[in-house]
């Protein structure tokens, strides 16, 4: 979706790519940190580097598709000395995305009201507008309660404990076949996309923000 940008925004965005991963990672482990479990911090994730974070495959889907996943962050569930942990720390990443995303349309308005649209000849205004896209879509994409995504931690917590017990159960064993499938059929099936629902609201939500 972003190819057919000009090369001078590709590669700025590609930066902005960079930072919204980098966060969304640094979010799950400092919250992890704070509920007691250092095993992220040990591992050199509790950083800003974003080496330590990226991955391959699910750059490549924020880039194709406009969502995608870093490195997961590795916690130890025994460390944790709060109950529900688990549910914050896999909440901190996408809250961090959401949290990029409102800063980045407040100082969107800003620069509109100014008409400050072309900084130093770069189209401000049209980065920071893909900028809180791709963030609001790694929050939502990240939420999605399949595999190993964010969302099997957070969404299992407005269960039910049987039918909880059941849903992790059967994500354990098929969510993250399921997830990939239906991430292949989007990217590559014409006329498929499984999460188009996720740039639809994303959008929204820019809409009345701006």
């Amino acid at each position: 979706m972003f190819f057919s940008l000009p090369p001078q925004v590709l590669i700025i965005l590609v930066f902005c790519l960079i930072f919204a991963l980098t966060f969304h990672e640094f979010g799950h482990a400092y919250v992890a940190h704070l509920c007691g479990d250092d095993t992220a911090k040990l591992a050199g994730r509790m950083t800003l580097n974003p080496m330590v974070h990226l991955d391959l495959f699910g750059s490549l889907m924020l880039l194709m598709a406009g969502f995608g996943y870093a490195r997961p962050v590795p916690v130890n569930p025994r460390n944790y000395r709060i109950s529900n942990a688990d549910f914050y720390v896999a909440s901190a990443g996408p809250l961090m995305n959401l949290l990029l995303g409102f800063g980045a349309a407040f100082l969107f308005r800003f620069l509109a009201l100014n008409n400050l649209t072309l900084l130093a000849g770069v189209p401000v205004l049209e980065i920071l507008y893909l900028f809180i896209l791709i963030n609001f879509n790694l929050c939502l994409f990240n939420l999605i309660p399949l595999g190993p995504l964010d969302g099997n931690s957070v969404f299992p917590h407005f269960l039910p404990s049987d039918l909880r017990r059941r849903f992790q159960n059967w994500n354990y064993r098929y969510g993250s076949q399921a997830l990939i499938v239906l991430v292949l059929l989007s990217m590559f099936l014409p006329g498929f996309s499984a999460f188009s629902w996720i740039s639809s609201i994303s959008k929204s939500m820019i809409s009345g923000l701006l």
